[in-house]
């Protein structure tokens, strides 16, 4: 595999999907290829990292996590100088969806200059974080499509991925009660309505998909792909950064599932705590689970995009009357 590579200028890989769409799980296989460092939800260090001081996937707090400290110390001289509150109101003036006009085309001189900032920091970090880690290639499993946006102002190449995942299936996973056990108390995370879901699954869709409309490449991949196919994804989304594939690069994957070791995730889904082998198979239980009025629903909300991602065949129980 390559050094980090011309001067520590990795190339980074955004994935993008709704939450519960398994970005946690791409980013931790990708993270398991060597020459690639998964970072988690990177959108989330100057709040829930430097702020709140949640801990990374190790179990400590960034301050106190060997990667991330020695990341913070090249990057910023250590994360004591670096004042997180100002760099969460510095990203909130950004990184926001109703932004996007502006990340499009960037004609206010305060907005620019804000996003010079913001984005430079992000690039002191990605290299450090290179170095650090020994990569050529980082995942950024941020997700939000005002980040999508953001990046595209860096200077180091950046690949996006568009994950997808059956609304259906995202929606039932929104209706569960999963603990956040990087918080000191173990809240909840949220929980959304089918509805409300449906709406969220469906705006992000159609925000990512005006991507390709700024001259940005986007690779699609379907989570049930992901976790049928694994090393056909994986070679999809690795294949553009260019990084050289070794023989054996697959070898964490076995019969049982993704042998998944401990990581240094910033944030994101829980799952990014567990360590060991991680089962790959579809998760249907929204076929049962899913009250059928609510499932008929959010069929409904979202059966064009369900149609253009393969999802809505014609035999489909719940496919609306003339179909989509």
């Amino acid at each position: 595999m390559t050094e980090a590579g011309d001067g520590h200028r990795p190339t980074v890989v955004f994935i993008g999907g709704s939450g519960r769409s398994g970005s946690t799980l791409l980013e931790r296989m990708l993270g398991a290829v060597p020459g690639v460092g998964a970072l988690g939800e990177v959108v989330h260090l100057p709040a829930r990292g430097l702020v709140e001081r949640e801990t990374c996937a190790c179990g400590r707090a960034l301050d106190l996590c060997e990667f991330w400290s020695e990341v913070g110390e090249r990057a910023f001289g250590g994360w004591d100088r670096v004042d997180g509150a100002e760099w969460r109101a510095l990203q909130a003036r950004v990184d926001r969806t109703r932004h996007l006009p502006l990340l499009a085309v960037p004609v206010r001189r305060s907005f620019r200059a804000d996003l010079g900032e913001h984005t430079g920091r992000l690039e002191r970090l990605y290299r450090a974080a290179a170095e650090v880690a020994g990569a050529s290639v980082l995942i950024d499993s941020s997700k939000n499509t005002s980040t999508a946006f953001t990046l595209r102002h860096l200077s180091l190449p950046v690949r996006y991925v568009h994950l997808v995942r059956d609304s259906r299936g995202v929606a039932y996973s929104w209706t569960k009660e999963v603990e956040r056990p990087e918080t000191a108390r173990g809240h909840l995370m949220p929980r959304y309505s089918p509805a409300a879901t449906a709406a969220w699954w469906d705006a992000f869709n159609v925000i990512m998909g005006l991507l390709p409309a700024t001259g940005t490449d986007v690779i699609r991949v379907r989570y049930e792909d992901l976790v049928t196919d694994p090393q056909a994804v994986l070679r999809a989304v690795l294949g553009p950064t260019g990084l050289p594939i070794d023989p054996g690069w697959d070898r964490f994957l076995t019969p049982a599932g993704a042998e998944l070791g401990p990581g240094h995730s910033v944030a994101g889904n829980p799952m990014r705590f567990t360590s060991g082998v991680i089962p790959l198979h579809r998760d249907d239980a929204w076929r049962s689970r899913l009250p059928s009025r609510d499932r008929r629903i959010v069929t409904a909300l979202t059966a064009p995009f369900l149609a253009r991602y393969g999802y809505l065949g014609r035999r489909d129980p719940d496919r609306p009357p003339g179909g989509a």
